[in-house]
């Protein structure tokens, strides 16, 4: 199944808003209702600039038919930019101005490599393309001449090994699918991301994702023990072993490159037994600061649990804790903040586990609240895109940015950023609710994710960017990443050059110009154009 071309995920899993919910937006935000009709897929005209013929033979010949080489109009729009708010809003209004020239389909890593030189013959960029989750213009390109190298084919699990305890899987294989076969055999990953249902393995290492249970299985990048890179020059092997002081770790230029330097066919990752048990529950804080310096003690002195997460004040008070319990806390008088810890593996660590964290949380302040809250957590994990979808047909804007930093910095930061989204919408005349949760933690620090929701305004892209922008400038001089797990893409790419500074960024761009000398490889995502 596809995702829904103008919207996230599972068109069946779409819900509308109940009019409780409608009626705080119009009340609280002054949302109004959306007045333009929806484009319908079937409706839509596109021009006819596809890739040349010759060039479209040549990509023909490098997939093995032309079953594998797609120049419809629902191909090239399914493939046509990520799933960010600004993403949908253009779609929806008909913008296709980043559609690709054709949908390719490898079925190896030969392939790729055929493919890649089919492109740099006829001048065709490449972007890769997995689950298409991009929130920050991952999958738009600063070139109109592109294909879009969708890796669906390529989703197989090639190896797994009991006795190390590790997997070789495909990069176009999506995160339900790996687990699956990873079941079969006793064993999961352990990734949970927001963007599960969708998202790939080879997505998960391009964008250097986070899952929800990192706490405890450790992000993406931490999994991963080795790589195979297809790039316009060549091939790149990485990972003989699970640690090597043989100068270097090429796997750590590889995770997080977005597709710049080259196409990830094979992703060695780390497995775990399936856990044995499972269980979820929630805390209440009085605050926001009481509550982070209980998940601080308990990532910096244990025992840490599966899923350690703390939601504001206002984030409790809307229902954001619990996805699938939106607007219950203004009717309930819900005060303080929600924190959702999870233990998984089994049942006697587990057990353990719990009780010298309840200890631990209890002594700073912290109300057992049960296993309910943190169940409904469970159950709802994955569904807040699907509720932005929701307000954005109702007329409320809602996006989400993220950030993570140290500890001693994670107060200022929380507030500076905060600040920067209020002032900025507010004095465009849409006054927003600004949420924020820890969803990540660390010895050393954790990450801020923050939603925003707001009234659309009359332009709602041109609303969004003076805020973006706000929010982007206050997180770097506050000390915080440009991001932490949703990537660099085209949105973020000015502030990382200057995270990363001026000697770092010509370091990259060596390494592009040698594994990618004519620039196809996603042209203009993470690194400027030359």
């Amino acid at each position: 199944m596809d995702m829904l071309w103008n919207g996230w995920g599972d068109p069946a899993k779409a819900a509308p808003l109940p009019d409780s919910v409608t009626g705080l937006l119009r009340d609280m935000l002054g949302v109004k209702p959306r007045t333009t009709p929806s484009l319908a897929l079937e409706d839509i005209g596109l021009p006819a600039d596809t890739a040349e013929p010759a060039a479209l033979k040549a990509l023909a010949e490098a997939v093995g038919g032309e079953a594998y080489v797609r120049t419809d109009a629902e191909s090239r729009i399914r493939h046509t930019r990520g799933k960010s708010t600004p993403d949908l809003l253009r779609i929806r209004a008909g913008d296709f101005a980043d559609l690709p020239r054709a949908v390719v389909l490898p079925g190896s890593h030969d392939e790729v490599l055929a493919v890649l030189r089919a492109c740099s013959a006829h001048a065709l960029a490449v972007v890769p393309f997995g689950g298409g989750t991009s929130v920050v213009g991952g999958l738009a390109p600063q070139r109109s001449a592109f294909v879009a190298l969708d890796l669906r084919r390529m989703s197989g699990l090639l190896e797994l090994d009991p006795v190390s305890r590790t997997a070789v899987l495909q990069p176009g294989l999506r995160a339900p699918e790996a687990e699956a076969l990873l079941a079969e055999h006793g064993f999961t990953l352990g990734h949970f991301p927001q963007s599960f249902e969708w998202a790939t393995i080879g997505g998960f290492a391009a964008a250097r994702s986070s899952g929800q249970a990192s706490a405890g299985y450790g992000r993406f990048d931490e999994m991963v023990l080795g790589l195979t890179l297809a790039t316009p020059e060549g091939t790149i092997e990485t990972g003989r072993a699970p640690r090597s002081a043989a100068g270097p770790d090429l796997r750590q230029l590889i995770l997080g490159s977005e597709g710049a330097f080259g196409v990830i066919t094979s992703v060695t990752v780390r497995i775990r037994p399936v856990p044995e048990v499972r269980v979820y529950e929630g805390w209440r804080f009085a605050s926001f600061e009481e509550g982070a310096a209980a998940l601080r003690r308990l990532a910096q002195d244990g025992p840490r649990p599966t899923v350690l997460r703390l939601s504001d004040e206002v984030e409790t008070l809307i229902g954001l804790a619990q996805p699938d319990a939106i607007g219950a806390g203004l009717t309930q008088g819900d005060a303080g903040c929600m924190a959702i810890t999870g233990y998984e593996g089994t049942a006697e660590d587990t057990a353990l586990r719990r009780e010298q964290a309840a200890a631990v949380l209890t002594a700073c302040g912290g109300t057992l609240v049960g296993t309910e809250p943190g169940e409904r957590w469970a159950h709802g994990r994955y569904s807040a895109p699907y509720l932005r979808d929701s307000l954005l047909e109702v007329g409320a804007f809602a996006e989400t940015l993220e950030t993570a930093a140290f500890w001693s910095r994670i107060p200022e930061l929380y507030a500076a950023v905060r600040t920067a989204l209020t002032d900025t919408l507010t004095q465009a005349g849409t006054p927003p609710l600004v949420m924020c949760h820890i969803s990540h933690v660390y010895e050393n620090g954790a990450s801020l994710y923050f939603t925003v929701v707001s009234a659309q305004g009359e332009d709602p892209v041109a609303h969004w960017e003076p805020a973006k922008h706000a929010a982007n400038e206050a997180l770097l001089a506050a000390g915080g990443t440009i991001s932490h797990h949703h990537g660099v893409g085209t949105d973020h790419r000015d502030w990382y050059v200057r995270e990363a500074g001026p000697l770092g960024i010509s370091a990259l761009r060596a390494v592009k110009r040698r594994l990618d000398p004519e620039g196809l490889l996603n042209p203009g995502v993470l690194l400027p154009t030359d």
